[in-house]
């Protein structure tokens, strides 16, 4: 399996301050790639590059708002000119708002299309400047089961994850249109334990929880660092739940447009009231110059998941393969020894 891993010397990131993209970072850092950090907050930028450094690999926290195409135009610039050639881009940062449509004002619907779409767009531009060139290097796009199943409070983030996988589709086309060796990728993921419940904008009367189950970003991680040594498969399903949530919508959407109406408020919100003087991160970052590290892991802990057989079956799908059909040879055998008897 080893021998089809990518060569990645150089990686960039965005949304690297925390969650997913922190724990990423960490575990690319292992295995001693450099590591361009793409975030807005100062404070999760040095905490991420001092966990990257302390793995023995360098790393490179730039500030970046990645809906300001300039930006990162330049950050792309900086990281080839201090890391060297780009070969792998990650694509992660988003930023939504948890109301009902009618709640949610233009302009926050506006800013976080911005954010969590062009922002892929932006850094999917970018890293192509730079790896079609070469005529290689890795864009992983990191989905979500409601990239293809909008669920109720979430119109924001919904729109913008199904969005990519359009965009993303169109953008593989014409790379292998131009026979381009770069390859593009996608990485749906189910509920994560991050700390975009504390800090994104809601209007929600109760604080918000993923719908679990619930995983820890540690096993989004893993895929994701799997998909990039493995980008020949155009996406990757996480967790149980996000292949029963894609599979399911494509046979019975309109049952589940009725379940999620009747559950898709409940399992949303925990049973603690919303501060109505908590900060939120849709205009400027929470974890500024002065302001709180908030790390990969979100406050779910005690109710997440650290690891999904099905990830792990997933990756590993050679590996699958040889079991099922040494599990078919060995039934096959038992029963002629039955016959026989």
């Amino acid at each position: 399996m080893r021998r089809n891993r990518q060569d990645i010397r150089v990686a960039v990131i965005t949304g690297a301050s925390a969650g997913v993209g922190r724990a990423t970072a960490r575990l690319l850092a292992q295995r001693g790639i450099a590591i361009a950090l793409l975030a807005r907050g100062r404070t999760g930028l040095d905490a991420a590059a001092a966990e990257v450094r302390a793995a023995g690999s360098r790393a490179l926290p730039i500030e970046v708002d990645v809906a300001d195409y300039d930006q990162v135009v330049a950050a792309g610039q900086r990281v080839e000119d201090e890391l060297g050639p780009i070969d792998l881009w990650i694509n992660n940062a988003f930023s939504s708002v948890f109301a009902p449509f009618q709640e949610t004002r233009p302009e926050e619907f506006q800013r976080a299309m911005e954010v969590t779409y062009l922002g892929y767009v932006h850094g999917t531009r970018v890293a192509l400047t730079h790896m079609t060139p070469r005529d290689r290097g890795t864009i992983v796009q990191i989905g979500s089961a409601l990239a293809y199943r909008g669920i109720p409070l979430q119109a924001t983030y919904c729109g913008a994850k199904h969005a990519i996988v359009g965009f993303t589709e169109s953008v593989r086309c014409e790379l292998m249109h131009d026979k381009s060796k770069v390859r593009v990728t996608m990485v749906h993921l189910p509920a994560v334990n991050t700390p975009q419940f504390d800090w994104l904008l809601s209007r929600l009367p109760r604080h918000a929880q993923p719908v679990p189950p619930i995983y820890e970003p540690e096993v989004a991680a893993r895929a994701i660092v799997g998909a990039a040594d493995r980008p020949e498969r155009r996406e990757y399903w996480v967790g149980l739940s996000t292949v029963l949530t894609i599979l399911g919508n494509r046979i019975a959407p309109g049952l589940l447009d009725r379940y999620l109406g009747r559950t898709g408020y409940r399992s949303q919100q925990t049973d603690r009231p919303t501060d109505p003087r908590r900060p939120a991160n849709l205009w400027h970052p929470l974890d500024g110059p002065d302001g709180h590290d908030f790390g990969a892991r979100g406050s779910f802990t005690p109710r997440s998941h650290s690891h999904s057989p099905q990830a792990w079956l997933s990756r590993h799908r050679l590996v699958t393969a040889a079991g099922v059909t040494a599990a078919a040879a060995a039934t096959a055998t038992l029963l002629r020894l039955r016959d026989r008897a």
